[in-house]
């Protein structure tokens, strides 16, 4: 799958991702540029398996983790739009099981050392990531996160419980703070999707089909892949060594054929279920991308993109993983948004939103360049690695 456009040469970004295959690094790369509407270039590298070396076909199907989290909240923030609820609704109001929520006190020892919270979650919380929920690998040796591991909440594996038993045994664990006073990344996207189901009185997997993906034509995407689309589902590696990034070496954890994905999952995860291909993803972009319409298809109105890509957190509060910095970050509803350059960025960084997958699928959108990039590959943990940081500094540079 190769486009460029003329006077657009993205050569050097090629090869670096090439780089990346050549070393054994990641076992495979998918990269696509558009700039404003426009697909200008889309290429692939590496093998749909290593031990086999398939080429990376144009329509593989990747597990795209939390770049789901974008397509949840694009689905709550359409029932926004149909008047179902306000951004700074309790979360109570649709699920009562988040009405007595209780707070790790400071200083505490074990996760049983909580207060009442002084403040319900609300909606905007949810979807701002502010709301004081986790996951368990956030900060692995924390009350909150091993409160989490111990109660049985564990969004990207595969799961017996759906999302309402899901929400109801994250209601009964303590938030890390006070809702709004903080951000910490977590499972409030697939509380999202629980709210979707309430609000819109059907499955959430069947509203994304029928609200968004069947209207995008985006043939692809879904919470499985069947048997007959297996072969063109890449398969997904670790590195032998976690805390080398840039060192080769690669152990096979998730097979097409037998693994998680091959039969419809009980859980229909907002925060991390979704499996997609350049083409679908790539449509969905677009949509975004061109104010909320795409193919004759109405998903949102600009004014509700906009808000989605203006700050949601209080004053003085961003985005901070334990393990990654992403400076000058903050979160809007759904979308990491770039507010402050750092000395290495280009000016057209400032506006950027974005956000990407654990096993390596980053999408961003810069509206001052008019210009987007998203890049994949199946490798756990993949998300904040080098390769998409590079994918994007050296597409910024050639489209500069």
């Amino acid at each position: 799958m190769k486009k460029k456009d003329q006077g657009l040469d993205f050569a050097v970004m090629h090869q670096r991702m090439q780089f990346y295959v050549d070393q054994n690094i990641l076992p495979c790369c998918a990269t696509a540029v558009f700039k404003g509407v426009e697909r200008v270039d889309c290429q692939t590298f590496g093998f749909m398996d290593t031990a086999s070396r398939t080429p990376l076909r144009d329509d593989a199907i990747f597990r795209m983790y939390s770049n789901t989290k974008i397509v949840t909240s694009v689905a709550l923030m359409m029932l926004y739009e149909e008047g179902l609820f306000d951004l700074d609704d309790p979360l109570a109001k649709f699920l009562p099981e988040f009405a007595e929520l209780r707070v790790l006190i400071a200083n505490a020892t074990t996760a049983t050392d909580t207060k009442p919270a002084e403040h319900l979650i609300s909606i905007r919380h949810l979807l701002s990531h502010s709301a004081g929920l986790s996951y368990g690998f956030v900060e692995p040796d924390s009350l909150v996160d091993n409160a989490y591991n111990s109660g049985g909440i564990d969004a990207l594996s595969e799961a017996s419980i759906d999302l309402e038993e899901f929400c109801q045994r994250i209601a009964r664990l303590p938030l890390a703070f006070e809702p709004g006073s903080s951000w910490r990344y977590s499972v409030a996207t697939d509380v999202c999707a629980r709210l979707v189901e309430v609000l819109a009185g059907q499955a959430f997997d069947d509203f994304l089909r029928q609200r968004i993906f069947v209207p995008l034509g985006m043939v692809d995407t879904d919470f499985w892949v069947p048997e007959d689309k297996a072969h063109r589902f890449v398969t997904m590696y670790a590195p032998e060594d976690m805390f080398a990034p840039m060192q080769g070496g690669l152990i096979k954890i998730d097979d097409p054929l037998t693994g998680s994905y091959s039969k419809p999952p009980v859980l229909k995860a907002g925060g991390s279920g979704l499996v997609s291909t350049v083409a679908d993803y790539g449509t969905f972009l677009q949509m975004l991308i061109n104010q909320g319409s795409w193919g004759g298809a109405t998903i949102l109105q600009p004014d509700t993109l906009q808000l989605m890509r203006t700050n949601q957190l209080a004053e003085g509060v961003q985005v901070a993983f334990p393990m990654w910095a992403m400076p000058g970050t903050v979160f809007g509803l759904g979308f990491a948004v770039k507010t402050q350059l750092q000395d290495s960025d280009p000016e057209a960084v400032l506006g950027e939103y974005h956000w990407g997958g654990m096993a390596g699928t980053h999408s961003w959108m810069a509206p001052q360049a008019d210009l987007t990039g998203f890049c994949l590959t199946q490798r756990m943990p993949g998300f904040w690695h080098p390769f998409s940081h590079e994918f994007k500094a050296l597409t910024y540079a050639a489209a500069s």
